[in-house]
């Protein structure tokens, strides 16, 4: 990663040891923390498991995720669109991403694909390319939105379900270790509803950030952890996975 000695945090920060989303609003906008916490908190807990060796952070913008794994990683090489709206100095290539990616085969143990996918016209050709640069037995973390507004338009593009992720994945000759919801109905009112309050007058800010507090403070335990449980499978807000390249990948056209 270029100049990694002047990387500033942005997306993702520490708070009190851990990763959470930032509360400066000219990286996460006030409607969108509760997402950007339940992320972070997804990473956190994933990366130290799954990353190691050299990583490939693909549609990396601003690198959010580079203090979380800089120590599981032995180097990180960071892939952005050549016209991304996260420009920034730590980019080691441009490319389009759904084009085949300049690397060899099976050159990267880890694979960060980290909000972006919903954002690629025409997927199936970076799931061939992640399968073809993973190491055997390398990983890929990625995540996803679900129930969530449009978002860095025109170029926001689908919505993906479990069974399309599952489907991508098999596709590509990767097996599926990790794939769970992030949030459920409880969550996804709670960010429609903070990105709507937030455009009223006076209140409308401090209103829609406590709507999403008082949602995490809610479904952490007891009834409402149930609750989100229960409903995550209808209406997830975001789902996120691990998938691992366990042989030589023999891609499904």
């Amino acid at each position: 990663m270029k100049d990694a000695a002047n990387w500033q945090p942005s997306k993702f920060v520490r708070r009190r040891g851990k990763l959470t989303g930032t509360r400066d609003t000219r990286e996460v906008p006030i409607g969108s923390r509760l997402i950007t916490d339940l992320t972070a908190r997804w990473y956190e807990a994933q990366i130290a498991q799954h990353v190691r060796g050299r990583l490939l952070d693909l549609g990396c913008g601003k690198v959010p995720l580079f203090e979380a794994y800089r120590p599981f990683a032995t180097e990180t090489v960071c892939v952005d669109w050549g016209q991304s709206l996260h420009s920034n100095g730590h980019l080691d290539l441009e490319c389009d991403l759904t084009q085949p990616l300049p690397f060899a085969d099976g050159e990267f143990d880890t694979i960060i694909l980290s909000d972006v996918l919903e954002h690629i016209a025409e997927p199936q050709p970076l799931w061939r390319e992640m399968a073809r640069v993973l190491s055997t037995g390398g990983r890929i973390l990625l995540n996803v939105p679900f129930f969530y507004w449009l978002h860095e338009q025109p170029h926001d593009y689908y919505r993906y379900t479990e069974y399309a992720l599952q489907r991508f994945a098999a596709q590509a000759d990767l097996r599926i270790t990790h794939l769970s919801a992030i949030g459920g109905a409880p969550e996804v009112l709670a960010d429609i509803l903070a990105k709507n309050l937030v455009h009223l007058p006076l209140l409308g800010r401090p209103l829609a950030a406590l709507t999403q507090t008082m949602t995490q403070f809610l479904v952490r335990a007891g009834p409402g952890r149930r609750i989100s449980a229960r409903t995550s499978r209808q209406f997830p807000l975001a789902y996120a996975l691990v998938a691992e390249k366990t042989s030589a990948a023999q891609v499904t056209p």
